[in-house]
């Protein structure tokens, strides 16, 4: 046995005070009290002689040793969970899923009944998340992700190729025909802001004219779920996707004010770590995901 080997009580409080930034948050996930969350880390900072978080009056943050310390025990307890529910008579009925917030509420919840209907044995939960998330912070099952195929631990499968296109509320431009993207000049572009996905705009621009043109007013959201709500509500013109607005332009709450698509290499895909790959309720929501979204 290592020198320095830890209880996995220790390391299941340290896991989810480091997700929750929360000593209190922690000890309501776990059905234990804020002291004995405390006792725990103390402990588990004692064995390792490093401290792994910093405590502030408005709550913890991970010191460096301790963002490290996360990232390698975190495929080892979900190897630990993945294992367990193989073996468990109840083979892990909770399905824990993440979803960034757009896909969610345009894609998944509309359909999302189909698969309890088919598995009612299945309990769901559902978290969303931002664009601005990583992943592999997530105690989660599955997920579904957007952009490159790129997350490292985890297999990957891409739900469909995706298009971008201008869209908006038909009665913002009310009649007005727009031949031209400088035609754009006339109406506020709705932009979403992203450190990690490309604004969009400019290449849909590019693609569709060959040449430079200016926006005169612009309202930039964090997230593509803002910006298309707002062009539902007629503050202006956003940059779809088509995996998300297609509801909306088959009820016509939104329209294209151009015929131009673009086609894009990033896209979504359903997302899982290796070691859950077996697990029967991952199988069996991968599979539905695939089928009703490809």
């Amino acid at each position: 046995m290592p020198k320095h080997f830890p209880k996995l009580n220790a390391l299941r409080a340290f896991e989810a005070t480091a997700r929750h930034l929360s000593f209190t948050r922690a000890a309501l996930e776990l059905h234990l009290t804020q002291t004995a969350i405390s006792h725990q880390i103390k402990d588990l900072e004692r064995l390792l002689e490093t401290q792994l978080f910093e405590r502030r009056q408005a709550g913890v943050a991970l010191t460096e040793s301790g963002f490290e310390y996360l990232e390698s025990i975190r495929p080892a307890l979900a190897m630990i969970g993945a294992a367990s529910d193989r073996v468990s008579n109840t083979r892990g009925d909770r399905l824990q899923i993440i979803c960034l917030t757009a896909f969610a509420v345009k894609c998944l919840l509309p359909a999302l009944h189909e698969f309890r209907s088919a598995h009612p044995d299945i309990e769901i939960r559902l978290t969303p998340v931002g664009g601005t998330d990583r992943a592999n912070h997530f105690d989660a099952d599955i997920g579904i992700w957007y952009g490159a195929n790129t997350l490292q631990g985890f297999e990957v499968h891409r739900l469909s190729v995706d298009q971008v296109f201008p869209v908006c509320s038909p009665a913002l431009i009310a009649g007005d025909k727009l031949s031209h993207p400088r035609d754009l000049k006339r109406y506020t572009i709705l932009r979403s802001v992203s450190p990690i996905i490309e604004d969009e705009w400019p290449a849909w621009i590019q693609h569709a004219c060959h040449e430079p043109v200016s926006f005169n007013k612009e309202m930039s959201f964090s997230g593509l779920f803002l910006a298309l709500e707002a062009a539902v509500n007629g503050l202006g013109i956003c940059m779809g996707r088509l995996a998300l607005v297609q509801e909306a332009l088959r009820n016509k709450s939104l329209i294209e004010p151009f015929s131009v698509r673009m086609p894009i290499e990033a896209g979504y895909h359903v997302a899982y770590r290796t070691e859950k790959a077996d697990l029967p309720k991952v199988r069996l929501f991968r599979e539905w995901v695939l089928a009703r979204f490809s």
